[in-house]
């Protein structure tokens, strides 16, 4: 079993910050990769930020130079620091990590419930 708990998102005005947490639990072996996607309504799911397990960081154009992926493996734990927060940021962020359980041969992809930023004008 595996479960993403999410938590940070919340109301801010535009140019204001918030950090998002995801923590990864479960009966884990390894996790190849965790980020953050993110729905906004009407639209399409889209990559925000990803972290691999070697560290290597890939973001978004919209979110370059103003949101920071950063983890602690030993929390099994992603952070999305976002600064100067716009408008268009505005959307449920759902947590993704690609892991593999104890017992099984293959990675799987694992989301969670999705927590809502919603920034104001």
């Amino acid at each position: 079993q595996m479960q993403l708990v999410e938590s940070g998102g919340g109301l801010v005005q535009a140019g204001g910050s918030l950090r998002l947490s995801c923590a990864a639990s479960g009966s884990l072996f390894s996790i190849n990769a965790m980020g953050w996607y993110r729905q906004a309504p009407g639209k399409q799911r889209e990559l925000v930020a990803t972290i691999t397990s070697g560290g290597s960081t890939n973001y978004a154009d919209s979110v370059k130079g103003r949101f920071t992926l950063s983890r602690d493996n030993a929390k099994n734990t992603v952070y999305l620091q976002m600064n100067s927060l716009k408008p268009e940021d505005t959307a449920v962020y759902y947590c993704n990590a690609d892991a593999t359980l104890w017992g099984s041969y293959y990675a799987n992809t694992y989301w969670g419930q999705g927590t809502q930023v919603t920034v104001s004008s």
